[in-house]
């Protein structure tokens, strides 16, 4: 499959097209979403796996999102069996994505709580205090450990961008389909540092009044991802049917009855002529 390079200006493409998807079933949006809301905090308030289980099943509902939008192209409804979907047809290999990126978190995780040492460590986990003559030297190991855990978390990020839509569209084993995603990332890196400035931009204008703009910000952010899988691997924009092309019945049917009273007529004129005919030879005896 090959893996096109876009031009800047694309990251601020997926942004609006994302949003003009959103635009289009605002509604079904905001269930889905919100629904997905509320399993991933029901799921995290188990205690201590709840988080590692949503991890792990995420790309199983990013999966399906996916798919919704892709049958909105095709003119169908989004809608919340779409979440699940995926479940359904690629839940292992979604799974297993879910699983290689949860054990990258925690290697960083730990990498960071090394580096950062114990009194960082209890300092964020537990809210303990920290002497003033202490507290230049922690700050500096949580800005280290910090400036790490992004580096980090950068790559693994663009390994899991694409890869559900590759798993459950054109059915790529996991590994294959997280790699493809990392070279696409890396490959379009410009455009991807456009969109997620814009990302940040946009986050903190809907933050600011209460949370509001979130509801729709996430459905953006989730249309973006199908929006910008469809340019660079696919190479085409969202494209949705046009029904004007469709049969109209009501002007077949216009179409059928004039045909028949054509026919009527034409039979009609026969039968008068053929009755013409028949007298002429009538008077001609």
């Amino acid at each position: 499959m090959e893996i096109h390079q876009v031009h800047a200006k694309q990251g601020l493409q997926w942004i609006l097209s994302g949003f003009y998807l959103f635009r289009r079933a605002p509604l079904a949006w905001f269930f889905v979403c919100f629904t997905l809301l509320l399993i991933g905090m029901s799921i995290s308030l188990i205690p201590l796996v709840g988080q590692f289980i949503f991890t792990l099943i995420s790309p199983v509902f990013l999966a399906g999102v996916m798919m919704g939008c892709h049958d909105m192209e095709e003119g169908k409804p989004l809608g919340l069996p779409h979440l699940f979907i995926a479940f359904k047809t690629n839940a292992v290999p979604l799974i297993t994505i879910g699983g290689i990126y949860l054990v990258g978190q925690v290697l960083i995780i730990g990498l960071v709580m090394l580096i950062g040492g114990t009194q960082m460590t209890d300092m964020m986990l537990y809210g303990k205090r920290v002497d003033e003559s202490e507290l230049m030297g922690v700050m500096s190991s949580f800005l280290t450990a910090s400036l790490i855990a992004l580096t980090l978390s950068i790559p693994l990020m663009m390994a899991s961008w694409f890869s559900p839509l590759l798993v459950v569209f054109h059915n790529m084993p996991p590994v294959i389909a997280m790699q493809k995603s990392f070279f696409a990332c890396l490959r379009n890196f410009i455009p991807f540092q456009l969109y997620g400035f814009v990302l940040i931009i946009l986050a903190i204008i809907c933050v600011m009044p209460y949370g509001v703009g979130l509801v729709v910000l996430i459905p953006t952010i989730f249309a973006s991802i199908y929006v910008s899988y469809k340019d660079i691997f696919l190479g085409e924009p969202i494209r949705f049917k046009n029904y004007e092309s469709a049969p109209d019945f009501q002007k077949a049917n216009w179409s059928d009855t004039s045909a028949e009273q054509h026919e009527h007529e034409a039979k009609q004129e026969t039968v008068s002529s053929e009755n013409q005919q028949k007298d002429k030879d009538q008077n001609n005896r």
